[in-house]
């Protein structure tokens, strides 16, 4: 399906194939990469620009990106190829740009990595991991679009009223844009975790925004994943990976959440930025 014309009833009868890659200054630029790129400076300008608000200096969030996001596109590649598995040479596992990037496993690994730089560093992971949710966000509502150039990650076949039509030598089939699906779900719980996180006296406890999102972006993912045709599975069973692992990581941050959060009402704790705010005060003289 990667060539097929792409439409959508309810914008009208017309439909668009756009291609996958483009040639610029004699080089091939694949759009999947090039749009998880622009998420990808999107999140960090963001992450950027709100980095003291977390207790967060830029260059604490530069050494961690330089170490996350390769790590976290190696793990979002070696998810996708531990389930998917069907590769006839290691040459083909490396083919990022023709998709097959797993964002569970790039955010695994993200994780792991911002939790090792930050003990070294001695920073609280925690905060960081506040901030990132954010460009998290960001980057997957924004990278699902690369899906929509490759035709990827797209639903069975539906007839709902937002349906997407894809046809291929004259046959067309309707299903769901779940690829849109995402990126909107993704979208909204940027919106709500801004504002949200904006209010004063919302986070009790560093790691609360964090809790945040995974719980939100595992509750939509367990969603979508069950529309999707593409799914990885696991073993020889129906089981779907990315599904089962949205709704562990939900439920399991839902309870942390409740948890923490009473916790906090008893036995309030200073976040991280406080606490940095008042190690670089002076010492007050005595009179």
């Amino acid at each position: 399906m990667s060539s097929a014309s792409i439409s959508f009833p309810l914008l009208g009868n017309w439909s668009i194939d756009p291609p996958n890659c483009f040639t610029l200054f004699g080089h091939t630029f694949y759009w999947y990469g090039v749009i998880i790129a622009c998420g990808f400076l999107l999140a960090v300008a963001y992450c950027m620009g709100r980095s003291r608000e977390f207790g967060i200096t830029q260059d604490d969030l530069v050494d961690n990106l330089l170490f996350a996001v390769p790590l976290g596109i190696v793990g979002a590649r070696a998810y996708y190829v531990i389930f998917y598995g069907h590769y006839d040479s290691f040459w083909e596992m490396c083919k990022i740009w023709e998709g097959g990037l797993a964002i569970y496993g790039g955010v695994i690994a993200a994780v792991v990595t911002v939790l090792v730089v930050c003990r070294v560093k001695k920073i609280s992971a925690l905060a960081l991991l506040d901030l990132v949710s954010f460009g998290f966000l960001i980057g997957q509502s924004v990278g699902r679009w690369g899906n929509f150039m490759n035709r990827e990650a797209y639903g069975a076949e539906t007839d709902i009223f937002c349906r997407m039509g894809l046809t291929l030598n004259g046959a067309t089939i309707y299903v769901h844009p779940t690829f849109l699906y995402e990126s909107l779900w993704n979208l909204l719980g940027f919106i709500g975790l801004h504002f949200l996180s904006k209010r004063p006296g919302f986070r009790k406890f560093d790691g609360q925004l964090f809790l945040c999102y995974v719980g939100w972006y595992g509750l939509g993912r367990a969603w979508v994943e069950g529309l999707r045709s593409d799914s990885l599975y696991l073993g020889g069973t129906s089981i779907r990976v990315s599904q089962l692992l949205a709704c562990v990581t939900c439920l399991a941050a839902a309870v942390l959440l409740a948890v923490m959060v009473a916790k906090r009402r008893r036995e309030p704790a200073p976040l991280w930025v406080d606490r940095r705010a008042a190690q670089a005060q002076p010492p007050e003289e005595d009179t």
